[in-house]
C-alpha cells in the first residue's frame, strides 16, 4: 500500500501542476486582448471569436474523451492533452516570428545627427507618417494562427479534468478523495493570478524587444499604439504546459484497490440507458430552470471578465500592464476567497437544498445592487479635436460627428485616417501634428516638440508634444473607489458559487448526477463560453469614435472610444443579463419548493408504509406467541 499511496500522491501533484498550467494559459489569453487587437489590427468582436475558439476545441472532442477516455490509459491521455495544449500555445506566438517587426504611424524622427526636421505640414503633398518612411505592413489573416492555436489548446485541455478527477475518485479512499479534489481545485485558482501577473510583465515590454533599438521607439505603454511583448508570455506558458505533461508518462494505467486488487470502475450510462436517462433529466423542471439561470449568469460573467482589463484601460486610462496586475492581485484572490468562504458558510449553517438556493440568490442580488454604483464611477472623455469636440468650440465635449479638417489646417495635405496624436499647449489632443497645423519641429524621438501649430492657438509660437493628453486627475480620484467596489462585489457574488453548485447536485436523483454535471458543462460551454465574448466585443465596437485603418482596406483596431457609451454598453449588458436571470429564478423557487414538499410527503408515506408493515409483523408475532401460550395452557389443563 505504500507504493499505491506514493503513486497516487505523484498523480495528484502532476494533475495540480497541469491545472495550474492550463489556468495560467487561459488567463494570459484574456490579459493580451488589447495587445492582440493592436498587433493584428482587428476589432473587439474578432477577439471574442478568438477567445471563444478554446471552447469550440473543447466541444470537438469532449464526447469522444468522456466515453472512451476512461477505457484507455488515463495518465497518458492526459499527457497527450498537455502536449497538445503546449503546441497550441506555441502556435499562438508563431505570428510574431513570421510577420516582421511592428510598424506604427508616426511623424517623429528617430535620426539625431541632423539639425533639420521635416515639416509635419506638407503643402501640396501627403505627409508620410510612417516610421522610417515605411508603410505599415498588412497583418491580414495573421490572427488566424492565434485562433487555430487556441482551438488546439481547447482540444488538449479536454481530458485533463474528467479523466484526472475520475482517476483520483477511483483509487483514493472515500475520505481522501474530496480532500484531493479540493487541493486540485485550489491550485487551479492560483493559475489565473500568475497568468495576469505574467500579462502585466509582458505588457510593459515592447513587442519587438531584442529585435529593434529601444531608443528608436517613440511611443510609451500609455499610447494607444503601444503593443507589449504578448508573444513572450505564450512561450513561457507553452514551456510550463509542456513540463506538466512529463510526469503522466510514468504513471500506471491503474492502481490496485485496497483489499480488492481490482482496477478502476467505470461510471457511464450504457447506450441503451442513455436516452431514457437524458429524457428524465431534461424533463426535470428544476434542473432545466437552474440550467437556464446559470447559462444567463455565465454569459454575464464571461463577457464581463473577458473585457474587464480593457474597460480599466479605456475608461480609467490605465496601462495594460497595470490593468492586468490589478486583475491578478486583487480581483482573482477575491473570487477565490469568496468561493472558499461560501463553502465554509454552507457547512457551518448546515444549509439544505432550499437554503443553498436562497443563499446563492441572496449573494447574487446583493452583488447586483452594489454593481449599480459602477454607473456613477465615470471619467470625462478625452478632449480630441475633430472627434470629441470641434476645432471651433474647444470648451465642451460632444459626440456629434465633427470634422478633423478646419481652416487652421486647410493649407496642409493631411490624412484624416492617421492616428499620430500630439498634445497641444491648450491641453487638447490632435490626431496628428499635421492636423494640429504644426509647421516645424525640433528634437527627436519621444522628446520631439512641434511648433507653430496654428490650430492650437492664434497667439504666439504655440507648441505640441508627442502623445495624447492624459487628463487623468478625475480618473485618479475615482479609480480607487472603482477597485474597492470591484473587489467587494466579486467577493459577495462568489460566495454563492459553491452553494449554487451543490444545488445542482442535490436537486436531481443520485443516478442522474454524472449525466447532469456533464450536460451542464456542455450547455454552458456552448451557450455561454463561445457566444458571450463575441457579442460583448461587437457591442463594445459600436462605441468606437476613431478606428485605425489597414493598408489593405477595412477597419483596424479602435484608437479611442466614447467613454460614456462604453460604460453604459459594457455595464448595461452585464447587469441586464443578471436581471433576466433573477426573473427566471422566480418560477425556479416555486418548482423547487413543490419538489421538496412532494419528496417530504413521499418520505412520510414511505415511513408510514414501513411503520404499518412493521406493526403488522409485530401483530402477527404477538398472535403467534399468544397462540403458543394458549396451546401450552390447554396442554397443562389436560394434564
Amino acid at each position: 500500500m505504500p507504493g499505491l499511496l506514493w503513486q497516487l500522491e505523484m498523480f495528484l501533484v502532476a494533475l495540480s501542476f497541469a491545472y495550474f498550467a492550463k489556468a495560467l494559459s487561459g488567463s494570459y489569453m484574456k490579459s493580451t486582448i488589447t495587445q492582440l487587437e493592436r498587433r493584428f489590427d482587428i476589432p473587439s468582436y474578432l477577439i471574442g471569436v478568438i477567445d471563444g475558439s478554446f471552447e469550440i476545441g473543447n466541444l470537438l472532442v469532449i464526447a469522444f474523451v468522456s466515453y472512451f477516455g476512461a477505457k484507455l490509459h488515463r495518465p497518458k491521455i492526459i499527457a497527450v492533452g498537455c502536449v497538445l495544449m503546449s503546441i497550441g500555445t506555441f502556435i499562438i506566438a508563431l505570428p510574431h516570428f513570421i510577420i516582421g517587426s511592428y510598424e506604427y504611424e508616426t511623424s517623429v524622427r528617430v535620426i539625431v545627427n541632423s539639425t533639420l526636421n521635416p515639416s509635419p505640414c506638407q503643402v501640396g503633398s501627403s505627409s508620410n507618417l510612417t516610421q522610417g518612411g515605411k508603410v505599415p505592413e498588412s497583418n491580414l489573416s495573421m490572427w488566424i494562427y492565434v485562433l487555430l492555436g487556441n482551438v488546439l489548446r481547447g482540444i488538449g485541455e479536454t481530458p485533463v479534468q474528467p479523466l484526472g478527477i475520475s482517476y483520483i475518485d477511483d483509487f483514493a479512499t472515500e475520505e481522501n478523495a474530496a480532500l484531493y479534489v479540493g487541493c486540485v481545485q485550489t491550485i487551479s485558482v492560483v493559475g489565473p493570478v500568475f497568468g495576469y501577473l505574467l500579462g502585466s510583465l509582458c505588457a510593459k515590454i515592447y513587442v519587438d524587444i531584442g529585435f529593434v533599438k529601444m531608443e528608436t521607439i517613440t511611443i510609451t505603454p500609455a499610447d494607444a499604439r503601444w503593443v507589449g511583448a504578448w508573444w513572450l508570455g505564450y512561450l513561457i506558458a507553452g514551456v510550463i504546459t509542456l513540463l506538466s505533461a512529463i510526469p503522466f508518462w510514468f504513471l500506471p494505467r491503474s492502481l490496485p484497490m485496497s483489499g480488492t486488487g481490482v482496477c478502476f470502475k467505470l461510471d457511464f450510462y450504457p447506450s441503451t440507458d442513455f436516452i431514457p436517462a437524458l429524457r428524465a433529466l431534461l424533463g426535470h423542471p428544476v434542473y432545466l430552470i437552474y440550467l437556464c439561470v446559470t447559462i444567463i449568469q455565465l454569459n454575464s460573467l464571461i463577457g464581463m471578465v473577458t473585457y474587464k482589463p480593457k474597460y480599466i484601460e479605456q475608461h480609467f486610462r490605465q496601462s495594460a500592464s497595470k490593468a492586468n496586475f490589478l486583475m491578478g492581485v486583487i480581483n482573482i484572490p477575491a473570487v477565490a476567497l469568496g468561493m472558499f468562504s461560501g463553502g465554509l458558510l454552507m457547512k457551518r449553517l448546515k444549509l439544505n437544498v432550499m437554503g443553498a438556493a436562497r443563499f446563492a440568490f441572496g449573494t447574487s442580488l446583493i452583488g447586483y445592487i452594489l454593481s449599480l454604483f459602477f454607473f456613477a464611477m465615470s471619467c470625462e472623455n478625452a478632449k480630441v479635436a475633430g472627434v470629441t469636440l470641434s476645432y471651433n468650440s474647444t470648451d465642451t465635449i460632444s459626440y456629434d460627428k465633427h470634422s478633423v479638417f478646419a481652416s487652421c489646417n486647410s493649407y496642409c495635405s493631411c490624412s484624416a485616417s492617421d492616428w499620430d496624436p500630439v498634445c497641444g499647449e491648450n491641453s487638447i489632443t490632435y490626431l496628428s501634428p499635421c492636423l494640429a497645423g504644426c509647421t516645424s519641429s525640433a528634437g527627436s524621438g519621444k522628446n520631439t516638440v512641434f511648433s507653430n501649430c496654428s490650430c492650437v492657438g492664434v497667439a504666439g509660437n504655440l507648441t505640441a508634444n508627442t502623445g495624447q493628453c492624459l487628463h487623468k486627475d478625475d480618473c485618479d480620484r475615482m479609480f480607487p473607489y472603482f477597485l474597492a467596489l470591484s473587489v467587494i462585489t466579486s467577493f459577495i457574488i462568489s460566495l454563492g458559487g459553491t452553494p449554487g453548485y451543490m444545488l445542482l447536485i442535490r436537486c436531481i436523483k443520485p443516478q442522474l448526477k454524472s449525466l447532469a454535471l456533464g450536460f451542464h458543462a456542455l450547455a454552458t460551454r456552448t451557450l455561454a463560453g463561445i457566444p458571450a465574448p463575441i457579442y460583448f466585443g461587437a457591442i463594445i465596437d459600436t462605441t468606437c469614435l476613431k478606428w485605425g485603418e489597414k493598408r489593405c482596406g477595412g477597419i483596424g483596431a479602435c484608437r479611442i472610444y466614447n467613454t460614456t457609451a462604453y460604460r453604459i454598453a459594457y455595464l448595461g449588458l452585464t447587469l441586464s443579463l443578471r436581471t433576466i436571470s433573477f426573473i427566471v429564478c422566480i418560477p425556479g423557487f416555486i418548482l423547487l419548493s413543490r419538489q421538496l414538499k412532494e419528496e417530504e410527503r413521499n418520505a412520510i408515506h414511505g415511513a408510514l408504509a414501513n411503520g404499518g408493515a412493521e406493526l403488522e409483523a409485530l401483530r402477527k408475532e404477538e398472535f403467534v406467541i399468544s397462540n403458543s401460550s394458549d396451546n401450552s395452557t390447554d396442554r397443562e389443563t389436560r394434564l
